[in-house]
């Protein structure tokens, strides 16, 4: 079982940067993949003052596609699953954002209609 502990911070300019605990001094071996390929562009930066390691991984080009993608970060010693990172983009998403944000408008209006109706009978 892994010691490790995972916190994401930010993404910014295609860079996901989080936090990883629980190691001492020593440097954690991380494994990042996408589709069952080893991903480059992995930086561990330890900070003595906080006795943590910045974790920053630059998303691949091949990770920006149509539909959604997921980069697994493992310990690369004890094989566990430490997080994930989740890319969505593309038309594909387009029909299911539209759908939900046309589901919220009616859950809004019915809400409206039932304040509407209080507010008539409690007056």
């Amino acid at each position: 079982m892994s010691t490790l502990e995972l916190t994401k911070t930010k993404m910014r300019q295609g860079v996901w940067q989080g936090v990883i605990t629980g190691t001492g001094d020593d440097a954690p071996k991380i494994r990042v993949t996408h589709q069952n390929q080893v991903v480059e562009g992995v930086d561990l930066v330890r900070n003595d003052k906080a006795d943590h390691w910045l974790l920053s991984i630059t998303i691949p080009p091949e990770a920006i596609s149509d539909g959604v993608q997921t980069l697994m970060i493992q310990d690369a010693v004890t094989e566990t699953d430490l997080g994930h990172i989740t890319v969505m983009a593309g038309e594909i998403l387009g029909d299911d954002i539209r759908a939900e944000m046309d589901l919220l408008r009616a859950e809004l209006d019915m809400l409206k209609r039932a304040f509407r109706r209080h507010c008539v009978e409690t007056a």
